[in-house]
């Protein structure tokens, strides 16, 4: 037990980020270490619930966000706002320095552990004097990727990293051959976003080279099984302690009490084992009409089973304008769409499913190869790009074929469809997927990295402070 150390945690409000954060405070909690989460009033509303026996450890702090010139009160994490209007909310986030900051003097906690985005807050930490720690929930691959640090900005950016096109091939620090690097018509988003200025004040690399100068170590959501040798440049490069916390898989399934879901999962109880696909892309992903409807068209030529969760895109009046016309009719017993949330652990869970198409995320690939499934990755946004060449550099997934423009047709899903589910070409990638829930699924293994983070917290604080 870690007796009564205090952790403070500040996540970016991104679901993607706030939950691998929630999955950490609780591991934290559950080791005997207490945790006050900082967000904002509408996303604690919104996260998972905690489990009774943590109520005591884990202490969800809500700081009200200020008024922005161009923020839509009420949208307080990324999923409620277009693209173009998130510079908004990272203005917003950062005016809560203040408030982090009277907190911090009046808790004192022996840690704060800041997102790498969130550089206010390790700001914030280093000027209240409480030893700061930085949580990246990114693979090994996109951090080294990314960075050593002084090629963040400035004349090291500028050397490295001056175009879309230098994002396109794998970084000269990475020595040995590799898959991770971004397309062409993926880096002409990524480079301005991550490096171009914006309306906030401050470049996303220039957030997270303040956050790492900052800190006292790096935690990461990693582990050496999986890409050890990633991991190992990334040590290296940082000079500083990176401690691996392992892949913060979540522990097993709940009961479904939903009587629509009932319904659902007593159809794949009916499907052979291994035989049906899983379609999910999250509530972040937004697909456009023509995207949605070269998904369904796909799943319908790949004649395979398939389970989709579709949240009704903003394009469509009503759910069914969300679809191509009479296309449930024509997959009806064959396919189910469902337009509300989904339980996709328990479906992941499921003997029938068999492989889940979505868009290459860390953490619902780390879902994903959890219970073994085989990943079809379609990457849009961020770090996604880069995972997919990951998981199909390691023998793990297949990756649907795009155009110069990123562009992809109903033929190239039903083809990688069928490749990752039931052709003889994709037994060995299935029998790589199985492999990895070896890994990717094993809590004790994972439990131990915890534990060595615990380890590394309760020895640090004397020699930090």
């Amino acid at each position: 037990m870690a007796g009564n150390m205090h952790v403070v945690m500040a996540p970016w409000l991104a679901f993607g980020h706030m939950i691998p954060h929630l999955q950490l405070a609780i591991a934290l909690a559950e080791a005997g270490i207490h945790v006050s989460f900082i967000s904002t009033p509408r996303n604690i509303q919104r996260l998972p619930k905690l489990s009774p026996t943590l109520l005591p450890l884990i202490n969800l702090v809500a700081l009200p966000l200020p008024a922005v010139l161009g923020w839509p009160e009420g949208c307080e994490a990324t999923v409620d706002l277009p693209f173009e209007k998130i510079k908004y909310l990272k203005i917003a986030y950062a005016l809560l320095k203040q408030p982090l900051k009277r907190f911090l003097e009046g808790a004192s906690p022996d840690w704060m552990i800041v997102d790498l985005p969130v550089d206010w807050a390790a700001e914030a930490a280093r000027e209240c004097g409480v030893p700061l720690l930085a949580f990246t929930m990114f693979t090994s691959a996109s951090n080294v990727f990314f960075r050593p640090p002084e090629y963040l900005t400035g004349d090291g950016q500028r050397r490295v990293r001056p175009s879309p096109e230098s994002m396109t091939t794998p970084p000269e620090w990475v020595t040995f051959p590799s898959l991770v690097a971004y397309r062409e018509f993926e880096a002409r988003g990524a480079h301005p976003g991550f490096y171009g200025d914006n309306s906030s004040g401050t470049t996303d690399a220039d957030r997270i080279a303040t956050t790492l100068s900052a800190c006292d170590a790096v935690a990461i959501r990693s582990c050496r099984e999986f890409e050890g040798e990633y991991l190992s440049i990334y040590q290296k490069m940082l000079r500083k302690p990176v401690i691996p916390v392992g892949l913060l898989p979540r522990e097993g399934s709940h009961e479904i009490t939903n009587q629509a879901w009932r319904k659902i999962f007593k159809w794949l109880d009916e499907q052979k084992p291994k035989s049906v696909v899983f379609v999910g892309f999250g509530s972040e992903c937004k697909l456009s009409q023509d995207q949605v409807h070269e998904i369904a068209y796909g799943l319908e030529l790949s004649e395979l089973p398939f389970l989709w969760a579709l949240r009704k895109p903003d394009w469509a009046i009503e759910d069914v304008d969300a679809l191509p016309s009479g296309y449930s009719d024509r997959t009806s017993g064959r396919g189910v769409v469902c337009m509300e949330w989904a339980p996709q652990m328990e479906i992941l869970a499921h003997p029938s499913i068999g492989g889940s198409l979505f868009h290459s995320g860390w953490g619902s690939a780390i879902e994903t190869l959890q219970f073994g499934q085989s990943p079809i990755v379609l990457p849009f946004v961020i770090d996604q790009g880069l995972n997919a060449r990951l998981l199909v550099e390691k023998g793990m997934a297949v990756e649907i074929e795009r155009g110069d423009d990123g562009s992809f047709s109903r033929d190239d899903i039903a083809k990688s469809l069928r490749l990752a589910m039931v052709m003889e070409e994709g037994e060995k990638l299935r029998i790589r997927a199985r492999e990895a829930a070896m890994i990717f699924g094993d809590q004790k293994l994972h439990q131990s990295y915890i534990d060595e983070l615990v380890k590394y917290l309760k020895g640090g604080i004397a020699k930090v402070k």
